[in-house]
């Protein structure tokens, strides 16, 4: 319900003061306003829409990638995972891709596509597996796990 309350302060009408100093008129009128609000918030899709917004909230496992501490190496041999579960993404109208995950989200070019969709799914892969899908260089997709791990929802580790 919180979450549903969350998403209803997006209306200025559920925003604005209570009109506590007006006519009884007035009163039931903004009753009346505030009562069309909940039906459009409580559509079909809503459950839908709070699993999606609570699974790419949970924070990311903590796991070390260790030896790595400042950085990952561009080898492509190490494999990265997401520690974060819920993730999410998708491709906007310009062909940027959002990822959501462990509370935070990133937006990347066009290109990361098949290295957030790898991760995104749950699979080990490893860097040179995520170059290739997404024919980005190896140093590129170092330095997007060097972020996500960075941010606690990705780890790195040797086969």
């Amino acid at each position: 319900m919180s979450w549903l309350a969350g998403q209803l302060r997006a209306s200025a009408t559920v925003r604005a003061n209570l009109p506590y100093l007006a006519s009884r008129e007035e009163q039931v009128a903004h009753l009346a306003v505030l009562l069309k609000e909940h039906p459009v918030a409580l559509h079909d899709g809503v459950i839908e829409e709070f699993l999606f917004a609570r699974g790419t909230m949970e924070p990311g496992r903590p796991m070390p990638s260790l030896p790595f501490v400042g950085g990952i190496p561009a080898d492509e041999s190490l494999h990265v995972r997401l520690t974060a579960s819920g993730a999410w993404y998708e491709v906007d109208c310009e062909g940027r891709v959002a990822m959501s995950a462990g509370g935070q989200q990133w937006t990347f070019a066009a290109p990361a596509l098949g290295l957030v969709k790898h991760l995104a799914e749950g699979r080990a892969a490893s860097l040179g597996e995520l170059a290739v899908a997404s024919s980005l260089p190896v140093s590129h997709v170092a330095a997007v796990v060097t972020e996500l791990i960075a941010a606690d929802v990705a780890a790195v580790s040797r086969r």
